[in-house]
């Protein structure tokens, strides 16, 4: 049995990574977790906590580095949560959430459909359209920047390796500009104070540019200025706007969203698709990704314009005009009202009338529609990470689409869903990674999915 306790020091062999990066090794079996050392490596180790199953230590020395170790070139790295792998190059990253979903489809799924190679990047940096900027009061002074792993602690930054150029002139500008003007941030223990978020939205394609402020109060001292200020300092800003959030939650946005300057919504184009996009739209954000992502999705879904397809998820339409471009109909069914109607507005901006969008759980609505004879050749799914709702994934199996395509942000929960569907008479055919999130842990997965043959 294992001896090991805490501030023991020990040389190891790094077998694996975690799914949030940390590096695995195993001592007798014991598996210990360490931040910061990477597979193939020979470390020196520092144990600083001990339990039944498992214990954590602390990287010392790295005595026989892996080949695929690079240094990270961001400086706030080693401080900043937001990325968890840049000191392992883009390639072994690559390879790394291949055999991270290639694992979890085995272990947690029981399935051996094959995993094919991540599909990466040419230029990995700088890939976000969206940046969530929390704000607060360090030393009397305003800071923003993006929060130390496992807290709400900001690290004070003035720019980021993944984001716009338009972000990190809103992180560095902006922090003396709006204290200047009287704007107070919100503190999260007091509650008191206006600033909780500023997000930044950039549309790749048109380049036009959305700034958020996301307040705990309509009343914005010195308004104006503040807008004047934002026009002077962001490039190509085309909308102003603020969200009203009250509440004592982490949760970043209210309900109430008000337009100061400019336009309403920004616009976008993924293929040969535009979409409008508003401050709380739901918008992939890395577009380049996205487009491969949707590509691999029309390419499973195998549509020669006569099929009838369904999109369990369907969000502001952003797969579902996608797919609509090659189908015959597609029906979309999302649960949050406003998504819809900005589902119905993309359909129409792009005049594709091959579409029907409607608001409601797809469990419901989707079984109603099978009766009202609304049946699916396809049956296209992106849900959230929790995955798909029970009933919906029983709703699949009793109507039988011939064909599934599972788009999911979280492979475990996709591996737990695709036993479902294998165990009610689908067969995984099989599975692709995308990776939207260079340099983070973070992968998506899209699934081809088919009924069994009698």
């Amino acid at each position: 049995m294992i001896q090991l306790k805490k501030n023991d020091q020990l040389t190891v062999e790094i077998e694996d990574l975690t799914h949030d990066g940390n590096g695995v090794a195993k001592v007798e079996g014991y598996p210990l977790f360490i931040k910061g050392a990477l597979p193939e490596e020979t470390v020196r180790i520092h144990v600083v906590k001990t339990l039944k199953k498992y214990g954590f230590a602390k990287l010392i020395e790295v005595i026989t580095p892996s080949p695929h170790r690079v240094e990270a070139p961001c400086v706030y790295f080693s401080q900043c949560g937001g990325c968890q792998i840049q000191h392992l190059s883009y390639e072994g990253q690559l390879v790394y959430k291949q055999k991270m979903v290639e694992n979890i489809m085995r272990r947690i799924g029981k399935i051996n459909a094959p995993v094919h190679a991540t599909k990466g990047m040419k230029e990995p940096w700088h890939y976000r359209n969206k940046s969530q900027i929390p704000f607060a009061t360090k030393n009397g002074e305003l800071v923003a920047g993006f929060y130390r792993p496992q807290s709400h602690d900001i690290v004070d930054m003035s720019h980021c390796l993944i984001q716009t150029e338009e972000a990190d002139q809103v992180m560095y500008a902006l922090k003396k500009e709006l204290q200047n003007l009287g704007v107070t941030a919100y503190d999260e223990k007091s509650h008191k104070g206006l600033l909780r978020h500023v997000i930044v939205r950039k549309a790749r394609t048109t380049g036009e540019v959305m700034v958020v402020l996301v307040t705990t109060k309509r009343a914005l001292p010195n308004e104006a200025a503040i807008v004047t200020a934002i026009q002077q300092q962001i490039a190509h800003v085309t909308s102003i706007v603020q969200n009203i959030n009250a509440k004592k939650t982490n949760v970043i946005f209210g309900n109430e969203t008000i337009t100061l300057w400019g336009k309403d919504t920004i616009e976008d184009t993924i293929g040969d698709v535009r979409f409008n996009i508003s401050a709380r739209s739901f918008y992939q954000v890395n577009p380049v990704q996205t487009e491969v992502l949707y590509q691999q999705a029309l390419d499973y879904a195998q549509l020669t314009g006569e099929e009838y397809v369904i999109d369990a998820y369907c969000g502001i339409g952003s797969i579902s005009l996608f797919l609509a471009q090659q189908a015959k109909m597609v029906l979309g069914v999302e649960i949050v009202e406003q998504a819809i109607a900005d589902a119905k507005a993309n359909a129409k901006l792009n005049d594709l009338h091959n579409t029907h969008f409607e608001a409601g759980p797809a469990e419901v609505v989707i079984p109603r529609w099978y009766k009202e004879g609304k049946t699916a050749d396809v049956l296209v799914v992106d849900p959230p990470r929790k995955g798909c709702d029970d009933a919906l994934l029983q709703t699949i199996i009793e109507q039988q689409p011939q064909r599934v395509v599972y788009v999911s942000c979280n492979p475990a929960t996709l591996a737990r869903d695709l036993r479902i569907l294998e165990d009610g008479g689908y067969t995984t055919i099989e599975v692709q990674p995308v990776d939207m999130f260079p340099h983070t842990t973070h992968v998506e997965v899209v699934c081809a999915i088919e009924l069994k043959c009698d």
